[in-house]
């Protein structure tokens, strides 16, 4: 990284949903977040925090009922407001996404490597015979065994890791500028998310790549990420350098998630701590602070202000009311 200004800068990002009957559902409550080149920002968070709603609105992938607010500048281009014929040009080309399930995301009448051909000819203009020797050298540089014969399998015919390495072949076809990644390894198991994961940062590091990775798990966030950004009830409530936010979590959710980590300073044979009650209901979010009902620092202001981000340290911020100097401690 170098001191480049962002390639994706988000601001007051809302995303509103039409529930029926003329009322609707706010799944991202004023999101701002930055991306330089080359560098790798974690979403973080429980399912339903407004993770993958704020990815998916950097390449505007939500039905068209969809409302908008604030904005979405990525290399220089304002995405809300794009015209249609410039954002099937945009995706792909300029900003790409990985998606959880690729056994879905890979359409399965048609061969994996005329898939990935077939992306290459309509955003490049090239022969189908150059763009499929395109997708052979992707197979080979994502470690595919026999790349030349897996070019003709149908999705069904892979492994799930396989499937994934191939949905990472396709994301990165047309040379993208910023790679988002939705929970890619979340299906795999252990080894083969190990593998994943390996190589998702080695392509980052090798191609330049800016990328934007979700995940609820804080183990991966620490392995992948430069910056972590947690979100919680469609809002970020911390933000800042993966190792200053992971040693020094200022915002109660965020030492939860990491107390909840298996081996996080636990004894052996102890119980693991959990975040009592479940995430928010977004149709009804409480009063104030939205984690306030799980907190067991919540305190009579918490349940009345949405409190801001609160700077803590360089780059790193947190919007819990009751953040100070002093490092927050998660206790009853």
């Amino acid at each position: 990284m170098n001191g480049a200004g962002p390639i994706v800068d988000v601001k007051q990002l809302t995303v509103d949903f039409a529930t029926g009957g003329g009322a609707s559902v706010r799944a991202v409550a004023g999101v701002d977040l930055t991306l330089k080149p080359g560098e790798t920002l974690a979403l973080l968070g429980e399912s339903g925090s407004g993770k993958s709603v704020t990815l998916r609105a950097l390449m505007r992938l939500h039905p068209k009922s969809a409302r908008f607010g604030g904005s979405v500048n990525v290399d220089g281009r304002d995405i809300l407001a794009m015209p249609a014929g410039d954002l099937a040009r945009y995706r792909g080309k300029i900003v790409s996404m990985i998606f959880q399930d690729p056994g879905l995301a890979l359409d399965p009448v048609y061969r994996v490597g005329d898939q990935i051909a077939e992306a290459v000819m309509r955003h490049e203009g090239i022969s189908r015979a150059e763009a499929r020797k395109r997708a052979l050298g992707l197979f080979e540089r994502v470690r595919i065994p026999s790349p030349d014969r897996r070019l003709d399998n149908y999705p069904h015919e892979m492994s799930g890791g396989m499937r994934q390495r191939a949905m990472i072949a396709l994301a990165l076809a047309c040379r993208p500028k910023v790679l988002l990644a939705d929970e890619p390894t979340t299906a795999l198991d252990a080894t083969v998310q190990i593998q994943v994961l390996l190589l998702l940062r080695e392509l980052q590091r090798e191609l330049g790549l800016a990328v934007i990775f979700v995940t609820h798990d804080i183990g991966v966030a620490v392995e992948v990420a430069d910056r972590i950004a947690v979100m919680y009830g469609g809002r970020i409530v911390e933000t800042g350098p993966c190792a200053d936010v992971i040693r020094n979590a200022a915002h109660p959710y965020t030492l939860g998630l990491l107390a909840s980590r298996t081996g996080h300073g636990a004894a052996k044979g102890s119980r693991l701590v959990t975040i009592p009650g479940s995430p928010p209901d977004l149709t009804n979010l409480p009063p104030g602070c939205s984690f306030s009902p799980r907190c067991p620092r919540a305190i009579e202001a918490c349940r009345q202000i949405v409190p801001p981000l609160v700077v803590t340290g360089p780059g790193h911020a947190a919007a819990c009311i009751r953040v100070d100097a002093a490092s927050v401690a998660l206790s009853a």
